[in-house]
């Protein structure tokens, strides 16, 4: 039987009969160039596919040595420096091994034919270097930062209204900026009441908006249709419409797109957060007004943009709202990752059950069928 020409094989890449100054180097690149070809056919994007090369790239001179001299105890080498030097994040590191892991499966993978190429020019061969037992395992629900956490509704009040006041602060001292202020103060109220990440709300657009048959009273924000939505890694965002729950968020959005946008003279641009420069916002600058607010109120510094969307999920919660309908507003793909964002929900379930033993007349003492 003949070759396969599988996108990525190695014959496809390496240049027979040309002699090469540095024969390792010019079969890495031809490598690079195989795996990039493997991911592209598997439809994969460009951004995900240069990442992962770049991350080659770095463990390539970690080692400072080649993929067919790669060994499991290069893993264990580069992960603790990660961790104890570089102090990354479990779930960082966790990535970082499953991209090596994959660059290492097609090197060893027989059909792609780069451990005979690498036999017949070095009298070696990769094999794999990724084990259980040398990388992270995804054993929690939660991996990120313990300090995290949500606004108590105290400080949520204190932080939107503060936002509100820099908006007549910039009016009465007839400073410029105070139409970026009234913007910057409702993308806060955009991102807690519809519990957006910050890029989701940096990339809404003003057709992001719709109307819901289910709540006609909120007109054309009755529903917001998320685009940009958290990506599983290698594929496009996600998509997701988002319910309009909060009828104050739903009136502050209607003042800002009828009555203040209009002043910044982009009516041609797509974007719902446009800037005095005619340009979209970005998530930066989100970020680097919600610090300067936070930090002139004197707030925990751990509350952070991110903040406002777990408040959301834990705000309603307290209210409530069933566990189910929040999962599919904030995009979690299983129910364990809100239950963590709604830090009272485990009070607000005990509430609901003792409500019946403590309501009026109940009796004490005996077991209820």
């Amino acid at each position: 039987m003949g070759r396969v020409d599988l996108a990525g094989a190695a014959h496809l890449e390496l240049v027979s009969g040309v002699a090469q100054l540095r024969p390792e180097d010019a079969v890495f690149e031809a490598m690079l160039r195989g795996w990039r070809a493997q991911q592209k056919a598997r439809g994969l994007r460009d951004d995900t596919i240069e990442g992962r090369e770049h991350l080659v790239r770095r463990f390539l001179a970690f080692t400072n040595d080649y993929p067919w001299n790669w060994l499991p105890a290069h893993i264990d080498e580069w992960s603790v420096s990660l961790s104890g030097e570089q102090h990354l994040a479990p779930s960082t590191i966790r990535n970082y091994q499953t991209d090596l892991r994959l660059f290492s499966e097609y090197l060893t993978d027989g059909r792609y034919g780069w451990a005979a190429a690498c036999e017949e020019a070095f009298g070696t061969h990769p094999v794999p270097i990724c084990h259980e037992w040398n990388t992270i395992a995804h054993l929690n629900d939660y991996e990120g930062n313990p300090e995290a956490r949500p606004f108590s509704r105290e400080e949520l009040q204190r932080f939107l209204d503060y936002a509100d006041d820099q908006v007549g602060r910039a009016v009465r001292t007839k400073r410029k900026g105070a139409l970026a202020a009234y913007r910057d103060a409702t993308v806060f109220k955009v991102i807690y009441g519809w519990g957006l990440r910050r890029g989701e709300a940096a990339n809404l657009d003003l057709v992001d908006w719709g109307r819901n048959p289910a709540a006609p009273e909120l007109g054309r924000y009755g529903m917001l249709h998320v685009r940009y939505g958290k990506a599983v890694r290698g594929q496009p965002p996600r998509r997701r419409n988002v319910a309009s729950v909060m009828g104050w968020a739903v009136e502050a959005v209607a003042d800002y797109v009828e009555g203040i946008r209009p002043r910044f003279g982009c009516e041609n641009h797509p974007a719902l957060w446009v800037t005095e420069r005619g340009g979209r916002i970005k998530p930066a600058e989100i970020n680097a007004r919600f610090v300067a607010y936070r930090d002139a109120l004197g707030l925990a510094a751990e509350l952070t943009p991110h903040s406002l969307r777990h408040s959301y999920v834990t705000h309603l919660t307290e209210n409530g709202v069933d566990r189910r309908f929040l999962q599919e507003q904030v995009g979690h793909r299983c129910d364990t990752s809100t239950a963590i964002y709604s830090g009272d929900f485990m009070n607000t379930m005990l509430r609901r059950a003792l409500a019946p033993a403590l309501a009026p007349g109940a009796a004490m003492g005996r077991t209820q069928p």
